[in-house]
């Protein structure tokens, strides 16, 4: 595993988790961008499209230490950060450590546990540390929190709200397969998923080294205004109640740089921005009223902002208009 540039790496990683999750390389790729730029993942789709199985096969490729919550209304914020407990034996209380402090937690279903629940993993995502009783404890690096959410259900489900939006680098959902592609799957994975069959590819201080050398992409003055023109024309946006945080911008311009790494360049271009914005950004943004009523959904309103906001021939002219 040693020696690997950090597009060789992410690129092996990618071909090995495709032993288990089949013809889903994008979805794959954005969650690769995401890892290489240190981001958070909400996976968002049916119940047994594959979100669990992907986490764990990418988890065992990774070399990381994994662990899964099933989030369940009542889940207490202490069965995720841990607890301080009174050892008899001393006299004193003790750290007892939650599954938070792994380097990647799988947050299953996570909209059904209650928001105060919910909120004790904003800390975690945002700062890479608990805190318990006023005494912080901070986690493995690197760390990642891969979510899943069933969209459609709503019974017993509560709203992840927008500030831990905010905080999951990308929203990605796998969909389902081509009859092809089942087919293939009921051949390979039908009596069950061979874990065994993985190759570990990377570890937690290759991933921390490929964060590194993703710090030195060169991105232009001129990529820079273009990511924040796309930002920026998601507030005030006619079918938008609000429009994408600041938050946003640092995430595009991260993963503008983990995205250039991935394809092994060493700079990124408009084109890298315009791939991948609508994992980064659609779930940032929300809807009015009015455009719900009328059967948008983020997606389409990225997609169309992303059409009328054509790279300039010019830097000066990025924000002559709209």
């Amino acid at each position: 595993m040693g020696g690997q540039t950090g597009s060789a790496l992410a690129n092996a990683c990618i071909e090995e988790v495709e032993k288990i999750i089949i013809g889903k390389r994008r979805q794959i790729s954005y969650m690769m961008m995401a890892i290489l730029a240190g981001g958070h993942i909400l996976l968002e789709d049916l119940p047994g499209s594959g979100k669990t199985t992907l986490v764990r096969t990418l988890s065992a490729v990774l070399g990381c230490d994994y662990r899964r919550i099933q989030f369940t209304p009542d889940l207490l914020p202490s069965d995720i950060t841990g607890m301080n407990i009174y050892d008899q034996r001393t006299g004193d209380f003790r750290f007892v450590e939650g599954p938070v402090n792994s380097h990647i937690l799988l947050a299953d279903e996570i909209n059904r546990a209650i928001p105060r629940t919910q909120a004790a993993l904003l800390e975690a995502m945002e700062e890479r540390q608990v805190t318990v009783d006023g005494e912080s404890h901070p986690l493995p690096r690197p760390f990642f929190v891969m979510a899943t959410q069933n969209p459609v259900e709503s019974e017993s489900t509560f709203h992840l709200p927008a500030a831990q939006m905010d905080r999951f680098f990308v929203r990605l959902s796998l969909g389902y397969p081509t009859a092809e592609e089942e087919v293939q799957m009921l051949t390979s994975l039908g009596d069950g998923t061979d874990y065994g069959i993985l190759r570990q590819v990377a570890s937690p201080e290759q991933l921390l080294g490929a964060w590194r050398e993703q710090e030195g992409i060169f991105v232009s003055d001129y990529v820079k205004a273009y990511m924040v023109e796309l930002v920026h024309r998601t507030r005030g946006h006619r079918l938008l109640k609000y429009g994408a945080s600041p938050r946003a911008s640092r995430s595009l311009y991260q993963g503008g740089k983990a995205w250039a790494l991935l394809k092994g360049r060493e700079y990124v271009t408009p084109e890298d921005v315009q791939e991948i914005a609508l994992p980064i950004l659609s779930h940032r943004i929300l809807l009015t009223s009015e455009a719900r009523f009328n059967g948008k959904v983020p997606e389409q309103v990225m997609e169309e902002i992303i059409r009328e906001c054509p790279v300039p021939p010019r830097e000066g002219e990025l924000f002559g208009g709209k």
